[in-house]
């Protein structure tokens, strides 16, 4: 599984122009699939997202230096996560110019994998919203920091 983790103090994703999902401060997660992901896999991905300390220290009495350090989770700053899923995290680009996408998992697969992984999310965290598997989406964000990071399972 691969995840790119965006920081942001808003986002949200539209389907055919209706919102379907929307945070404020937090987490968006584009979520790629691979055919060897497991539920475990899944398990992992989502404790780290959840976990991940890339959130400013906000102690009013700090120097203004020290204000920016990234010692806080978005369980810690109490943030939404919205996630997306994005096949296109899967893409073979070694040959050519056209990426390839054989390396992502089957659809009834990754679908699956993506529900496990929002439910995971939920079961310990909130808010979490999510996009439409599948469906061609808008995704709006604004880009904290700016703060991205591509977190990958161990065996990817």
């Amino acid at each position: 599984m691969r995840a790119l983790l965006q920081r942001v103090t808003e986002a949200q994703v539209g389907v055919d122009g209706e919102v379907v999902g929307s945070i404020d401060e937090g987490l968006l997660v584009f979520l790629g699939v691979f055919p060897s992901d497991t539920e475990a896999d899944a398990d992992w991905l989502a404790a780290k997202t959840l976990a991940l300390r890339i959130f400013p220290d906000q102690e009013p009495d700090q120097e203004p230096d020290q204000a920016h350090n990234m010692n806080r989770s978005v369980a810690d700053v109490n943030g939404g996560v919205l996630v997306v899923s994005q096949f296109t995290l899967a893409a073979d680009t070694r040959r050519g110019n056209r990426p390839g996408f054989s390396t992502a998992a089957p659809p009834a697969q990754a679908e699956q994998l993506y529900d496990y992984f929002i439910g995971h999310l939920r079961s310990t965290h909130a808010p979490i919203a999510a996009g439409r598997f599948g469906a061609h989406m808008k995704v709006h964000l604004v880009n904290d920091g700016p703060v991205t990071i591509l977190l990958e399972h161990p065996r990817v």
